[in-house]
Protein backbone atom coordinates (compact mmCIF):
# COMPACT_ATOMS: atom_id res chain seq x y z
CA UNK A 1 0.00 0.00 0.00
CA UNK A 2 1.17 3.44 -1.15
CA UNK A 3 -0.10 7.10 -1.39
CA UNK A 4 -3.03 7.18 -3.66
CA UNK A 5 -3.45 3.50 -3.83
CA UNK A 6 -6.64 2.11 -2.68
CA UNK A 7 -7.51 0.37 0.34
CA UNK A 8 -7.66 -3.15 -0.27
CA UNK A 9 -10.84 -4.64 -0.25
CA UNK A 10 -10.70 -7.43 2.63
CA UNK A 11 -13.35 -8.97 5.53
CA UNK A 12 -12.27 -7.32 8.94
CA UNK A 13 -14.11 -8.00 11.39
CA UNK A 14 -15.22 -5.91 14.56
CA UNK A 15 -16.97 -6.95 17.81
CA UNK A 16 -20.04 -5.05 18.55
CA UNK A 17 -21.13 -4.84 22.49
CA UNK A 18 -24.28 -3.37 22.09
CA UNK A 19 -26.69 -4.05 19.05
CA UNK A 20 -27.43 -1.36 16.74
CA UNK A 21 -29.05 -1.35 13.78
CA UNK A 22 -27.09 -3.72 11.14
CA UNK A 23 -24.77 -4.47 13.56
CA UNK A 24 -25.44 -7.83 15.83
CA UNK A 25 -23.42 -8.53 18.93
CA UNK A 26 -20.40 -9.99 18.64
CA UNK A 27 -17.97 -10.13 15.72
CA UNK A 28 -19.43 -8.48 12.71
CA UNK A 29 -17.71 -8.62 9.23
CA UNK A 30 -17.07 -5.60 8.00
CA UNK A 31 -15.63 -5.06 4.37
CA UNK A 32 -12.49 -2.36 4.10
CA UNK A 33 -13.35 -1.01 0.66
CA UNK A 34 -17.17 -0.66 1.57
CA UNK A 35 -16.70 0.68 5.15
CA UNK A 36 -14.14 3.26 3.78
CA UNK A 37 -16.12 4.68 0.62
CA UNK A 38 -17.49 8.55 1.87
CA UNK A 39 -15.25 8.64 4.46
CA UNK A 40 -12.32 10.43 5.62
CA UNK A 41 -10.60 7.59 7.65
CA UNK A 42 -7.48 8.31 10.40
CA UNK A 43 -6.01 4.43 10.05
CA UNK A 44 -3.53 2.88 12.12
CA UNK A 45 -2.22 -0.59 12.22
CA UNK A 46 -0.07 -2.26 15.08
CA UNK A 47 1.71 -5.78 15.54
CA UNK A 48 -0.82 -6.63 18.21
CA UNK A 49 -3.19 -5.82 21.25
CA UNK A 50 -2.09 -5.49 24.50
CA UNK A 51 1.76 -5.32 23.17
CA UNK A 52 3.26 -2.49 25.61
CA UNK A 53 3.73 0.42 23.15
CA UNK A 54 0.75 -0.44 21.38
CA UNK A 55 -1.35 -0.20 24.74
CA UNK A 56 0.49 2.32 26.34
CA UNK A 57 1.30 5.04 23.48
CA UNK A 58 -0.58 3.90 20.30
CA UNK A 59 -3.82 3.18 20.81
CA UNK A 60 -3.96 5.84 23.65
CA UNK A 61 -2.69 8.45 21.51
CA UNK A 62 -5.42 8.11 18.89
CA UNK A 63 -8.04 7.87 21.45
CA UNK A 64 -6.86 10.55 23.32
CA UNK A 65 -7.04 12.74 19.97
CA UNK A 66 -10.76 11.77 18.82
CA UNK A 67 -11.86 15.15 19.07
CA UNK A 68 -8.93 16.69 17.31
CA UNK A 69 -9.66 14.52 14.70
CA UNK A 70 -13.29 15.23 14.36
CA UNK A 71 -11.94 18.77 14.70
CA UNK A 72 -9.74 18.19 11.84
CA UNK A 73 -12.79 16.59 9.71
CA UNK A 74 -11.95 12.77 10.38
CA UNK A 75 -15.31 10.21 10.49
CA UNK A 76 -14.00 7.96 11.80
CA UNK A 77 -10.52 6.51 13.68
CA UNK A 78 -9.51 2.77 13.08
CA UNK A 79 -7.42 0.61 14.58
CA UNK A 80 -6.41 -2.90 12.79
CA UNK A 81 -4.34 -5.35 14.35
CA UNK A 82 -3.83 -9.36 13.47
CA UNK A 83 -5.61 -10.13 16.56
CA UNK A 84 -9.28 -11.95 16.60
CA UNK A 85 -12.02 -10.01 17.10
CA UNK A 86 -13.22 -10.50 20.29
CA UNK A 87 -9.20 -10.11 21.23
CA UNK A 88 -9.70 -6.48 19.68
CA UNK A 89 -13.47 -6.21 21.40
CA UNK A 90 -11.62 -6.99 24.43
CA UNK A 91 -8.75 -4.75 24.06
CA UNK A 92 -11.36 -1.66 23.22
CA UNK A 93 -12.92 -1.97 26.54
CA UNK A 94 -10.09 -2.13 28.26
CA UNK A 95 -8.66 1.04 26.29
CA UNK A 96 -12.10 2.37 26.41
CA UNK A 97 -12.41 3.18 23.07
CA UNK A 98 -16.05 2.96 22.40
CA UNK A 99 -17.40 5.46 19.99
CA UNK A 100 -14.07 6.75 19.81
CA UNK A 101 -11.94 4.05 17.71
CA UNK A 102 -13.00 1.64 15.88
CA UNK A 103 -11.80 -1.73 16.73
CA UNK A 104 -10.83 -3.88 13.18
CA UNK A 105 -9.54 -7.26 13.78
CA UNK A 106 -7.16 -8.54 10.63
CA UNK A 107 -6.95 -12.08 12.27
CA UNK A 108 -5.53 -14.07 9.13
CA UNK A 109 -3.54 -10.99 8.30
CA UNK A 110 -5.51 -10.59 4.94
CA UNK A 111 -5.38 -7.00 4.77
CA UNK A 112 -2.33 -6.89 5.64
CA UNK A 113 -0.63 -9.04 3.15
CA UNK A 114 -2.91 -7.32 0.44
CA UNK A 115 -1.49 -3.95 1.72
CA UNK A 116 1.68 -5.83 1.28
CA UNK A 117 2.62 -4.80 4.69
CA UNK A 118 3.27 -7.78 7.09
CA UNK A 119 5.43 -8.21 9.52
CA UNK A 120 6.95 -11.71 10.32
CA UNK A 121 7.57 -12.00 13.87
CA UNK A 122 7.35 -15.65 13.90
CA UNK A 123 10.95 -16.41 15.29
CA UNK A 124 9.81 -14.44 18.52
CA UNK A 125 7.16 -16.64 18.44
CA UNK A 126 4.25 -13.73 17.22
CA UNK A 127 3.62 -15.25 14.25
CA UNK A 128 2.38 -12.97 10.44
CA UNK A 129 1.51 -9.37 11.99
CA UNK A 130 1.08 -6.42 10.91
CA UNK A 131 3.90 -3.61 10.37
CA UNK A 132 3.13 -0.62 12.20
CA UNK A 133 1.64 2.57 10.36
CA UNK A 134 -0.71 5.08 10.31
CA UNK A 135 -2.50 6.14 7.19
CA UNK A 136 -5.17 8.88 6.05
CA UNK A 137 -7.95 7.63 3.91
CA UNK A 138 -10.26 9.91 2.09
CA UNK A 139 -13.28 7.83 0.20
CA UNK A 140 -10.95 4.63 -0.06
CA UNK A 141 -7.99 6.48 -1.49
CA UNK A 142 -4.59 6.48 1.19
CA UNK A 143 -3.72 10.00 1.09
CA UNK A 144 -0.47 9.93 3.75
CA UNK A 145 1.01 6.93 4.68
CA UNK A 146 3.53 6.75 7.73
CA UNK A 147 5.83 3.43 7.99
CA UNK A 148 7.26 2.62 10.56
CA UNK A 149 10.93 0.79 10.43
CA UNK A 150 12.28 -1.59 12.25
CA UNK A 151 9.88 -2.05 14.80
CA UNK A 152 10.10 1.63 15.94
CA UNK A 153 7.33 4.01 17.03
CA UNK A 154 8.34 7.48 15.47
CA UNK A 155 5.86 8.59 12.95
CA UNK A 156 2.22 6.48 13.21
CA UNK A 157 1.72 8.24 16.31
CA UNK A 158 -1.61 9.99 16.33
CA UNK A 159 -0.06 13.41 16.72
CA UNK A 160 2.44 13.10 13.85
CA UNK A 161 -1.07 12.21 12.07
CA UNK A 162 -3.17 14.95 12.78
CA UNK A 163 -0.51 17.23 12.15
CA UNK A 164 -0.18 15.87 8.51
CA UNK A 165 -3.69 16.13 8.26
CA UNK A 166 -4.23 19.65 9.28
CA UNK A 167 -1.47 20.48 6.90
CA UNK A 168 -3.82 18.99 3.67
Amino acid sequence: MKVGDRLPETTLYEFIDVATEGCSLGPNAVNSAAAAQGKKIALFALPGAYTPACSAQHLPGYIQAFDDFKAAGVDEIWCLSVNDAFVMGAWGRDQSAAGKVRMLADGSADFARAADLVLDLSAKGLGVRSQRYSAYVVDGEVRLLNLEGGGGYAVSDAATLLAQIRAL
